[in-house]
């Protein structure tokens, strides 16, 4: 894995919220690469850091200090409106909350991200992607006609719709149920088998032992990884960085 080429590439990344004596680090120092085509779980304990980490990968927070790249672009000089238009470009994001707008059609929810970046959806584009997810008999159904694991595939869809070079997914399967989830979970897993970059912050050791490589946060740094873990060894490492040193 680490042969090839990062997708994703943080140097020596800190931020802080606050100033001087009441300044809190949520990360220090991070430095990590994630290669192209790779499944990775960003894991730890509440206020670990990871979804600061997760939130200054993907351009959505800047660092207070170190450089994030996404493949050969550094991330962190640009101005707002050229972050805008990067993560618009090169970047899908998947939340916990499907965010599909009520009124529209699932096609019409995928379609969305090519409209506000300009392009005329094409309709054979919009239904390959729905395909690709399961929900090609349901393009014209709203979310309310959907089941929450229908809606998530849609949100997914409306991601990689751009074709982005990065997929980001902040506990995508937290509001649905286990079987739904593990549905998702072997759709993004097939997703990076293909070839694309999936990062995923979850506090599940389940839905992280579908990544190839499994990173520990403890405190704002980098504690520990795993690669190809069982989710029992996940929870284990878990257990060991929540406890409290007397």
């Amino acid at each position: 894995m680490n042969q090839q080429p990062a997708a994703v590439r943080l140097d020596t990344v800190t931020r802080s919220f606050g100033k001087a004596a009441d300044a809190v680090t949520a990360l220090d120092g991070v430095s990590l690469a994630i290669p192209r085509g790779s499944f990775t779980a960003i894991m730890g304990p509440s206020g670990s850091g990871k979804s600061t980490l997760l939130q200054c990968t993907a351009g959505l927070d800047r660092p207070t200090s170190g450089r994030v790249f996404l493949g050969d672009t550094e991330t962190t000089g640009l101005s707002e409106r050229r972050l805008t238009l990067l993560r618009r470009e090169r970047i899908g994001f998947v939340f916990q909350a499907f965010n599909l707008l009520p009124a529209l059609t699932a096609e019409q929810n995928v379609a969305l991200p090519l409209r506000l970046a300009g392009r005329r959806p094409r309709r054979a584009e919009v239904r390959a992607v729905l395909e690709r997810v399961g929900l090609g008999s349901r393009a014209r159904h709203r979310p309310t006609e959907l089941s929450g694991g229908q809606q998530q595939r849609g949100a997914l869809a409306r991601a990689l719709v751009t074709r982005p070079e990065v997929l980001f997914g902040d506990e995508p399967t937290g509001a649905l149920d286990s079987r739904t989830g593990r549905e998702v979970l072997e759709l993004l897993r097939s997703m990076s088998d293909a070839g694309q970059t999936v990062i995923m912050v979850t506090h599940d050791p389940v839905a992280a032992s579908y990544a190839d490589r499994v990173v520990f946060l403890a405190d704002g740094s980098i504690r520990d990884e795993l690669c190809d873990p069982a989710a029992g060894q996940i929870a284990a490492r878990m257990t060991a960085l929540a406890v409290v040193p007397c």
